[in-house]
């Protein structure tokens, strides 16, 4: 039985944290195929069922307590495994309490609003842990590598120029002060995965009948912005990883390591969070011990009840 300690969550978590206010080169302080010096063990996904058993009971407990919520944001570049990640890190957490939200490219509907407004529109509700499969951080990473795609947003002349993403960083920071502030916490992760990995990965999408729906051409043409894309990330990193909502940059060329490095990172999150099932009242157990007698009054305890349903139904069939 593997034993995970709240401290070795908390200290793998720590390693991929990118501080507030730090300068981050992606190449040098997040190599894509870390792996905290550990190999790939054998029971790797006994680590990681641990870890979703983990998830699962404190995702119980946030949804009973219904007083806050969870937001986690998953950025990453084209087959770094986003997809895989929350299929499964979040496979035993009950669909009831967990919603995701994958962005594509925005509707005439969504241009036709504030950058922010579709992702408002489904942010979580109290209770609920909300993951947004690539989001509003899109505003300042494909956009900015493609400004030509500003043009569809039709903004005021006047709020274009060279301070428009300055701007968006104290934008998005300022929402997401907003949010924690109102009880949403945010996770926001970041999967780092390098360019030879994701040559193989996008090969077997295309060598594999059963991964064929996963090409995309334009992504192999996204290939050829990769240094732009990084430094995009390394100046919205530098802005926007905040006190109140940092970024965790997870290494994904190994699958893996990156699952349990994530179910790490949320796992400590909910641990700060500490949600607590809600307390009843010295009235209100009282009166559940009087109803308690009423329906063991009924039907007997609840082994008794078992036992006598088991018994009634071997005798049915003993007269049949």
């Amino acid at each position: 039985m593997v034993d995970i300690k709240k401290a070795d969550v908390q200290k793998l978590a720590e390693r991929y944290l990118v501080k507030p206010g730090k300068d981050v080169d992606l190449t040098r302080d997040f190599p894509t195929d870390d792996s905290a010096g550990y190999e790939k063990p054998d029971n790797a996904g006994e680590i990681l069922q641990v870890g979703v058993d983990f998830l699962a009971g404190m995702q119980e407990r946030l949804y009973a307590e219904n007083r806050r919520g969870l937001l986690i944001i998953l950025q990453a570049l084209d087959a770094a495994g986003k997809d895989s990640t929350i299929a499964h890190v979040m496979s035993g957490v009950n669909p009831q309490g967990c919603e995701v939200t994958s962005s594509k490219a925005p509707s005439a509907e969504e241009l036709s609003h504030d950058y922010l407004w579709r992702c408002v529109r489904n942010l979580p509700r109290r209770g609920m842990i909300g993951i947004f499969n690539r989001s509003y951080y899109e505003e300042v990473l494909v956009v900015r590598v493609h400004p030509s795609f500003l043009t569809a947003q039709r903004l005021p002349p006047q709020t274009l120029g060279k301070g428009l993403w300055k701007q968006r960083f104290e934008e998005i920071n300022n929402f997401e002060k907003y949010l924690v502030g109102n009880g949403f916490e945010i996770v926001k992760i970041f999967l780092t995965v390098g360019k030879v990995e994701q040559c193989g990965r996008q090969l077997e999408r295309i060598d594999k009948p059963d991964k064929n729906w996963k090409f995309n051409a334009g992504d192999l043409d996204e290939r050829n912005y990769w240094n732009d894309y990084l430094k995009a990330y390394e100046d919205l990193f530098r802005h926007t990883s905040t006190p109140w909502a940092p970024w965790y940059v997870l290494p994904a060329d190994k699958k893996w390591f990156t699952r349990i490095a994530a179910a790490a990172v949320i796992a400590n999150k909910l641990i700060e969070m500490d949600p607590q099932y809600p307390t009843v009242s010295a009235e209100d157990r009282e009166s559940m011990a009087t109803l308690r007698e009423r329906l063991v009054n009924e039907c007997g305890e609840p082994g008794e009840a078992a036992a006598t349903k088991k018994k009634n139904k071997k005798s049915k069939h003993k007269k049949d």
